[in-house]
């Protein structure tokens, strides 16, 4: 085959220009995964996850990564995916329903601490683009186009929830001998 000059120079050119935008992807995406996800406040933490973020996987990080006793937090913004589930007490379990793109009007709940693992419990209302809103006790929560912002307030007692029955269900509980 036999290519003029001008050919090889355009190829070459090209090959450097994709390799160029492949690496500032590339770069971009390692730069998204490094972005910090909270900082310290005088009451706790200020977190604020991006598109794509588990909520609920970084409140537990944040919770084991700081050692956090336990904590109430409040937050809103946006999420892809909401998944709430209605506890049925007679089967002893959660029926869940999803909800995407929507937006967390409200988001509320609390860090305690289960067999040394972190416990959330959360709790929200999200609207979606016709303004109905669902609420409930959350079971998964992930973040969509935008941001949602989390202010958690630090308490200095550990508080455990454990299993109690006849309910089937993990209650917080409170060291009242104090």
């Amino acid at each position: 085959m036999n290519l003029s000059p001008k050919t090889i120079i355009f190829t070459i050119f090209a090959i450097f220009i994709i390799g160029m935008a492949l690496l500032a992807a590339h770069t971009q995406e390692k730069a998204d995964n490094e972005k910090c996800r909270y900082t310290k406040t005088d009451y706790g933490y200020l977190m604020v996850l991006r598109e794509g973020d588990d909520v609920l996987a970084n409140l537990e990080n944040l919770a084991k990564e700081k050692q956090i006793p336990s904590a109430n937090f409040t937050g809103i913004g946006f999420a892809s995916d909401a998944t709430f589930g209605f506890y049925d007490f007679n089967a002893k379990k959660f029926n869940p329903k999803t909800f995407n793109k929507v937006e967390m009007g409200s988001l509320t709940g609390s860090i305690a601490w289960k067999e040394e693992k972190p416990s959330i419990h959360v709790h929200g209302v999200a609207t979606d683009d016709k303004f109905d809103a669902y609420g409930g006790h959350i079971l998964a929560l992930k973040v969509g186009t935008g941001s949602m912002e989390i202010y958690i307030t630090i308490h200095n007692e550990k508080l455990e929830r454990k299993l109690e029955q006849p309910l089937g269900a993990n209650v917080l509980q409170l060291n009242c001998n104090q």
